[in-house]
């Protein structure tokens, strides 16, 4: 079933405990001085600085590399900084030079040794260090790459603890290695080393503090590489990751043992490839690339495709199906090579280039009919998954009505939900990406939270009780059960993603028995009519503290029995409270829990595949597998009696 990301690899970096002040740190005590402060701080000439490059890096991670993070979950900064390197080497294989990619991972460092051309020898402290210099601006060197700006490099060279380059050009090399992104030595002579370029980092913990790499997101990522550049060899510790049908291949390893309604359509060209089924699942899921970056929020090369298909089917049907008809339920990846994309972030997450429709709609329409006129078999399956989905929403039209007025006679708002003010879906709305919506359990746990709760950003849905298990129901279990209606109005996602009113939906259960079933019956209602609202890691879980241990002079909240244990040891003559309900905690602990100090676990799905087969097994009719599997897996507190 879908999981919360938590780290679990064992070689962990921990921040050192007496360091010097990161930037990062000392922009953080300086925050008080803002508007809000007591002290008035003056404006003038000396409130002026002027950053070099590398101290605008280290004081400014987030323009560069997105979040930081701890490396929990994939976006995080340590992952970011593995992809620039390895983007550079992709980018060498796209230029029709080197087929090996050999990634390593020792502990907290990473080496990435490529067969490229290798960086020009009197250019490689430059290529690595000083913002807006490299090879990436001359479109006779590099036609279709990632990183055009310049600064990928550069920023795991200032953000990492030491780094390293080497580059090897027709029989010498030139080295040189850094400590958070300035200059240490240099070497260069004679090699019988073959043409690449080798670095190393280790990234900083003065800037990213406690954080562990994750196998499965490496692994995950490589996997991606080798999907959209067929041919390509990456080997990682001596793992082979390597494809033969591309984006086909990527569709298969996400549909695992789904299966899908016909044979995976498969069609490329010189600047583009795409691949799509359908699948049981209801909503549309997409896999969207711009020159190998995986754009998570899609952008102009995913609208141009869902445009292309939808004609591409009616002209074949000869009939004018509703695009909702078309695409609900498919699943699809689409990746095209652009000579200069326009991302809308640093970050590459969402494409931005309006021209791509012009050129790409027809191709993909051309593409497609071509494909349903060589596959008629296929072509036959596909329309009557359309036709079915057009009589679903026909007959769900009524229900959707009934459903419509009931909730006006209701109120006018959305009961139980206590909103903020600025929204995800608002793309002009200051602090859009912090928008939050916390699904609680009960009264109780909204009453310790709506008083304590960031009103700009932070909204509050109380669930009434248990929602209903839709496991196995048909789409139109939405719009009978008032809960789960009022969820999806309250989310503004009835009609597509598009409409989405907050970045982050965060289930706050209590840690008790009750709070875990609860917590499953909403991962059931997301994964299986709103999937995608997972695939694209918009939903999370509170972690809220389990224990408060405190004496006259300290209080701790631990989130673990070690972490109690250890604060009953280091305390004299504590008081230990357990936390079972939010409720529990009063309104001014709880502010710090989701406030600066808040703590969430991202829910991530392996594959689409294993979603289907997950609920089945956890939310499905009892199973003598199951029981045995329950069985087997219970632990009881013998202290306490609770069931953890």
């Amino acid at each position: 079933m879908a999981r919360a990301t938590r780290s679990t690899d064992s070689s962990k970096t921990k921040t050192p405990a007496k360091r010097k002040a990161s930037p990062r740190s000392r922009d953080a005590k300086a925050a008080p001085a803002r508007a809000g402060s007591k002290k008035e701080v003056a404006y003038d000439e000396k409130a002026i600085q002027t950053l070099d490059a590398l101290e605008h890096i280290r004081l400014r991670t987030g323009m560069y590399i997105g979040r930081l993070g701890d490396g929990s979950t994939p976006i995080d900064g340590i992952y970011v900084m593995m992809k620039e390197v390895i983007d550079n080497s992709v980018d060498e294989f796209i230029m029709g030079v080197g087929k090996k990619i050999e990634i390593r991972r020792d502990g907290a460092t990473i080496e990435v040794r490529d067969h490229g051309r290798g960086i020009p020898l009197g250019k490689v402290v430059e290529c690595v260090s000083q913002i807006n210099t490299g090879g990436k601006y001359n479109d006779d060197v590099f036609q279709f790459s990632v990183g055009l700006n310049g600064v990928g490099t550069k920023a795991v060279n200032a953000l990492s603890a030491d780094f390293e380059v080497r580059s090897f050009r027709d029989g010498r090399f030139k080295q040189a290695s850094f400590i958070r992104g300035k200059l240490q030595k240099e070497k260069s002579g004679k090699s019988e080393e073959p043409n690449g370029t080798y670095i190393r980092f280790t990234p900083d913990p003065e800037i990213f503090g406690t954080y562990e790499w994750r196998e499965e997101f490496i692994e995950h990522r490589l996997r991606y590489y080798a999907y959209l550049n067929s041919g390509l060899k990456l080997v990682y510790n001596k793992e082979t990751f390597q494809s033969r049908n591309g984006l086909k291949d990527l569709l298969l390893d996400e549909l695992g043992e789904a299966q899908p309604h016909y044979e995976i359509a498969h069609c490329s060209g010189d600047r583009f490839e795409f691949a799509f089924t359908h699948g049981h699942a209801y909503g549309e899921s997409y896999f969207s690339f711009v020159n190998g970056q995986y754009t998570n929020d899609g952008g102009s090369h995913q609208s141009a495709f869902r445009e292309g298909l939808l004609k591409g089917v009616n002209e074949f049907a000869k009939k004018s199906y509703a695009g909702e008809d078309v695409r609900d339920g498919i699943v699809a990846a689409i990746a095209v090579k652009l000579q200069d994309p326009v991302f809308e972030s640093q970050t590459k997450n969402k494409l931005g280039s309006s021209d791509v429709r012009s050129w790409l709609v027809p191709v993909v329409k051309d593409k497609v009919i071509r494909w349903l006129h060589e596959n008629q078999a296929e072509a036959k399956r596909l329309l009557e998954k359309v036709a079915m989905n057009e009589k679903v929403r026909k007959e769900l039209s009524a229900i959707k009505t009934q459903a419509r007025e009931r909730a006006k006679k209701v109120a006018i708002r959305i009961p139980k939900l206590t909103d903020c003010k600025f929204h995800y879906d608002d793309p002009k709305a200051k602090l859009r990406e912090d928008t939050t919506i916390f699904l609680t359990e009960g009264d109780s746990a909204a009453g310790v939270m709506v008083p304590t709760r960031n009103v700009l950003t932070q909204a509050i849905y109380s669930l009434k009780g248990k929602p209903l298990n839709c496991h196995g129901l048909k789409r139109d279990a939405i719009y009978k059960n008032e809960e789960l209606y009022n969820i999806m109005r309250a989310l503004g996602i009835e009609e597509s993603l598009e409409g989405l009113r907050y970045n982050r939906v965060v289930l706050a259960t209590d840690a008790d028995v009750d709070g875990m079933h609860i917590r499953n019956l909403l991962l059931t209602f997301f994964l299986r009519y709103f999937e995608e609202l997972v695939l694209k890691g918009h939903v999370y879980i509170l972690e809220t503290p389990l224990f408060r241990v405190r004496n006259k002079k300290e209080t701790r909240y631990c989130y673990s029995d070690a972490e109690r244990d250890r604060a009953m040891e280091e305390l004299k003559g504590p008081e230990v409270t357990r936390f079972k309900g939010l409720g529990e905690i009063s309104p001014k602990e709880f502010g710090q829990f989701i406030g600066e100090g808040i703590r969430l676990l991202r829910v991530s799905v392996g594959s689409m595949g294993e979603v289907e087969k997950s609920l089945d097994f956890f939310m499905g009719k009892n199973t003598p597998s199951r029981r045995d599997f329950i069985v087997d897996n219970l632990a009881t507190d013998v202290v306490s009696g609770d069931v953890l």
